[in-house]
């Protein structure tokens, strides 16, 4: 056990090895939090031009949360904690957060980050083995760039499946599950950005034919894979540009109209190509009613209900 500010960590499921890693540049982000306020992060981001930095401190990253209506006094359950980008706008918005990631090092800048959270406690381990030792039962549990990676972790052809489950059995008869990921068959894609985890043009397009373990979806995939595994209900949201960096979240009851989609060069960290041009694409689709079928990334809230 430790205590990083009003943040607890425990160690009790660390292997000793963070197996999921950015690799050294995660010792500067620790050294950032330790020794910088969060009014300082802006001027670091603008200095260092990193995407890693970028990615791990800008409070962007909290749009896709932080309209949110969750109950006050709710509990939520996050996997997938990582630095804790999203850890703080929820530690602000419910209750009792229960962050849960497999790296220690990412975990510590979880602490430092927000270290003034009285409400956040961080697991450290594989949720695979933390999760059959969970008491609790939760409000929400939060997959934000986490239910991609089920086949690294689980070793099943139904990984996916797997996973659902357990975190299903995790949830309070009216509690949601909340996902952020990537739609493989997102506009970027088609316009000549590369898949997001393997870097590879047209990857997940083409239904990922050179990658293992990692995989997303389209959104009637990722219905019937819900469905499939007891969430009967799902809400969908369009996170824009994407659910990383979100300036806007749209929903099938305001959905974009023609001409405000332009925000669409951003590709921070590897090279892109340039196709065609994708305004005037998005703008055909939302003629055609399809944007929900091309949106670059998807947030969904799902129930058993």
């Amino acid at each position: 056990m430790e205590t990083v500010g009003k943040v607890t960590l425990n160690y009790q499921y660390y292997s000793g090895n963070d197996a999921y890693s950015d690799g050294s540049i995660e010792d500067e982000l620790l050294d950032i939090v330790k020794n910088h306020t969060k009014e300082e992060y802006d001027t670091i981001i603008k200095e260092k031009k990193s995407w890693p930095i970028l990615y791990h401190l800008s409070d962007i990253r909290e749009n896709i949360l932080n309209w949110f209506p969750f109950e006050k006094d709710a509990s939520v359950l996050e996997i997938g904690a990582g630095c804790g980008a999203i850890s703080g706008v929820l530690a602000r918005s419910v209750g009792c957060v229960t962050a849960v990631d497999l790296s220690k090092r990412r975990s510590l800048i979880n602490a430092y980050k927000n270290a003034e959270c009285d409400n956040l406690s961080i697991i450290v381990g594989d949720f695979n083995v933390i999760s059959a030792k969970l008491e609790e039962k939760y409000d929400y549990i939060t997959l934000i760039g986490v239910l991609e990676y089920a086949g690294c972790y689980i070793q099943d052809a139904n990984a996916a499946d797997l996973f659902l489950q357990r975190i299903k059995s995790l949830l309070k008869p009216e509690g949601k599950i909340i996902i952020a990921i990537e739609n493989r068959l997102g506009m970027k894609y088609f316009a000549g950005c590369a898949e997001d985890h393997v870097g590879r043009m047209f990857e997940g397009i083409e239904g990922y034919p050179n990658t293992k373990g990692i995989r997303t979806y389209s959104k009637k995939e990722i219905s019937t894979l819900l469905s499939n595994n007891g969430f009967s209900e799902s809400k969908f949201y369009y996170p824009y540009p994407d659910y990383k960096l979100p300036n806007v979240i749209f929903s099938d009851e305001r959905l974009p109209q023609k001409g405000e989609l332009k925000n669409n060069l951003r590709n921070y960290d590897t090279h892109r190509l340039m196709l065609f041009d994708e305004q005037r694409a998005f703008d055909s689709i939302l003629d055609a009613g399809l944007f929900d079928e091309f949106s670059n990334s998807f947030l969904i809230v799902a129930s058993g209900k």
